[in-house]
């Protein structure tokens, strides 16, 4: 248990600014709330910002959680267990924060809060896709020293895992189009250290050379009649190369 690092927290949602307004309001009662929802939208970081004095514990130590709600009158549980051996004497006359990674709660959760949020997830909030992008783009570009941001389709994004999905694919994507040759060598001569020592290991790691060179030269070229005069091999043998890797 302890004082969390206070961090800054992002969000231009409607939905999101609803729940931070309860929230503030809530400073001047002492009366619990939790907040569910998926990994990695920013609960912990919404409770940091509203309360930055509040000491925290995790939920998931129901030793040392149920010693922290004697000791304390405001709270904040982490990784709060929802079918967990809770009083509600302990939540009564008290401001508990709790937060859940729970999409739902049980019925009897209600007795011990007088406010339950449901966050919505990144996905739920295009708003914030392209707000938290654009942070996640200057922080890519300081982080690999580079002058320009690669354009990049954030509709195109698997957000499954929210903003952690969403700072790989961009950190990843500007990783990927600042690349030179000679460490695309290195990240292959370091992979091939490893991982040689089959019998037909030229079959086996050709496609990592062929198959991103057709499917780039087809999305660049539009038709595999070009793309063969661009690489300067015989048609049938690029069009036998496509059936191999089974390129659509």
């Amino acid at each position: 248990m302890g004082k969390e690092k206070i961090e800054l927290f992002y969000s231009t949602s409607t939905k999101i600014q609803y729940i931070t307004k309860g929230l503030e309001l809530g400073k001047s009662l002492f009366v619990s709330s939790l907040l569910i929802g998926e990994a990695n939208i920013g609960k912990k970081s919404l409770v940091k910002s509203i309360f930055p004095e509040a000491p925290w514990v995790d939920g998931r130590d129901m030793i040392k959680l149920k010693q922290a709600l004697k000791e304390h009158n405001e709270l904040i549980i982490c990784n709060f267990e929802l079918y967990g051996d809770y009083n509600i004497n302990d939540f009564n006359g008290k401001r508990i924060i709790a937060i859940s990674d729970a999409t739902y709660f049980p019925a009897h959760i209600d007795s011990l809060f007088a406010f339950i949020y449901t966050v919505p997830s990144l996905k739920e909030r295009p708003e914030d896709i392209k707000y938290l992008g654009d942070i996640f783009f200057k922080e890519a570009k300081s982080t690999f020293m580079t002058e320009d941001i690669l354009p990049l389709d954030l509709k195109d994004i698997d957000l499954t895992y929210n903003t952690k999905s969403l700072k790989k694919a961009i950190f990843e994507h500007q990783i990927y189009n600042t690349i030179t040759p000679d460490k695309i060598e290195q990240i292959l001569y370091n992979y091939f250290e490893k991982e040689l020592g089959g019998n037909n290991d030229y079959a086996k790691y050709l496609p990592i050379f062929e198959n991103p060179l057709i499917k780039a030269g087809l999305a660049k070229f539009g038709s595999q009649l070009k793309l063969s005069s661009i690489l300067g091999i015989n048609r049938n043998t690029l069009r036998k190369k496509v059936y191999e890797l089974g390129i659509n």
